[in-house]
This record gives structure tokens, sequence and C-alpha cells, in this order.
């Protein structure tokens, strides 16, 4: 080749071009379709890591809806009005049962039954925000949506993780669960609730204390004497499960299950 050779321009183009990253920040490389095993690996491992590093040794998972409002002072003039003002005592309780919670299980520098929710709005906030306002840690495991879900503000900011997969979420929900306590939610809080009860039935998980919050709501949406009488679960199988109404039961029951004792 003849004439003058442009090294800085050359040089440029290599700079510039994906292969050149280092594989670590290559973020093409990393959605690329034969790297879900090495995703799926990484978000096991980095709230592993940071939950490790707080000392967090067990959590009572709280799961209920998203959809659930503040009350609002105003006069129930509409049937929905009235349903939410019904419904904000859920939150009230959720908020009540982390603070109590809390405060008997994280004091002198103990990490026991640290809430953990799903970090968004709702029942997960007002979880979250029990917790905070007792001066004590709380977890979020977020989700990216198509609608995008940003974390509420009471999670303890190194303790806010957010999520691809639902998979790895759920088992960083159930790796360290000493208790869930389930208030009255949608498909996402009825699939959290029965995939603990799966695994628990199927003896994949051990027994934990399953407290559903809100009796007459979770009879009505779930026949469980049916599904006996029926022959689809066992009649032992509802010992799984304890119906409570307020906080003060939520913990009553936790705290029956391991005689009064923080799990080991």
């Amino acid at each position: 080749m003849t004439g003058s050779i442009d090294r800085a321009a050359l040089q440029a183009a290599i700079l510039a071009s994906p292969s050149y990253r280092l594989a670590q920040n290559d973020s093409d490389l990393m959605a690329e379709d034969d790297m879900r095993p090495l995703r799926l690996q990484l978000e096991l491992l980095k709230p592993e890591r940071a939950l490790t590093q707080h000392g967090i040794r067990s959590t009572v998972v709280v799961f209920g809806s998203a959809r659930m409002a503040p009350l609002d002072t105003r006069p129930a003039t509409t049937p929905e009005t009235a349903r939410k003002q019904r419904q904000a005592r859920y939150l009230d309780e959720a908020r009540r049962f982390a603070a109590l919670v809390s405060q008997r299980f994280q004091q002198e520098g103990r990490r026991d039954f640290v809430v953990v929710t799903g970090g968004g709005p709702g029942i997960m906030e007002a979880a979250n925000r029990g917790a905070w306002e007792v001066g004590a840690r709380s977890v979020g495991l977020n989700i990216t949506l198509p609608h995008e879900q940003t974390p509420n503000p009471f999670i303890t900011p190194d303790l806010a993780f957010r999520f691809h997969y639902f998979a790895l979420r759920k088992m960083h929900f159930a790796m360290r669960a000493k208790g869930m306590v389930c208030f009255p939610g949608g498909f996402g809080t009825f699939d959290e609730l029965f995939e603990i009860l799966t695994l628990v039935q199927t003896g994949k998980m051990a027994p934990i204390p399953i407290v559903l919050v809100g009796a007459s709501f979770w009879r009505k949406a779930i026949n469980f004497d049916f599904l006996i009488e029926e022959g689809m679960i066992a009649a032992a199988d509802a010992a799984l499960f304890t119906l409570v109404d307020t906080a003060e039961e939520a913990v009553a029951a936790l705290q029956d299950f391991y005689h009064g004792r923080p799990p080991d």
C-alpha cells in the first residue's frame, strides 16, 4: 500500500468495536440468549452477597396486593370507595406487623425475621414502612415489569434489589424465609402463596409458619374445605397455614410455631 496510514483512525475503529469491550462490560453480549445461565447466576449471587454482608440470618416474607391505597377519609359514596376503605385496614395491619416483628427480632444487632417484600406499593410499602419506622432493616425484591414498578422509599437502600427473572426472585423469597405472612392480593400474591405451600407440602422446603391475614377474604377466595372434600388436598394440608385477622395474631402465630424463640 502507498500513501500515509491514518493509524489513529484505524485504532479508533478497533476501540469502538463491540468485540473489544471487556466481556463483563458488554451489555449486548450479556443480552444474548446463550448468556441466560450466566444472568440467572448473577441474579442469584448479587442479592445473596449483600444479605450475607448485612448478617441477615432469617427473614419473614410479607406478600399482598400492590393495588391497595391508603385510607380515604372522605365518605364512601360509591361501592368502589367503600371497598377501598374496607381494604385499607390491611395496610395498617401490615405496617403494624412489620414494626412488631422487627422490634422483637432485630434487637442488639440480631438480624432475624427481617421483613422481605416485593418492594412495590400497597401492602409491600406498608410492611417496609413498618420496619423503617422502628429503625429496622427490611428487604425489597423488585422486578422489571411492562409498566415499570419503582421501589417504595422505605426499603433499606443496600437491600433493595431488582430482578428480571421471577424464578430467581421467588428463590430469594424462600432461601432465608422462616415465616410467611400473606395479605389479600391478586394473581401475584396467589402465585407466591401456592409456591411456598407446594414447597412445604412436598418436603422441598422445611416447614415454616404460613399466616394468612384476613380470614373472611381467604375463606371466600379459596374454598379449602371444597378442595379437601374433592380429595385434591389432604385434610392435614389445612394445618400448613393459619388464618388470622390482626398483626398481633400474626406475630403470635410465628411465636407459637417457634415456641417464642427466633429460628436457628
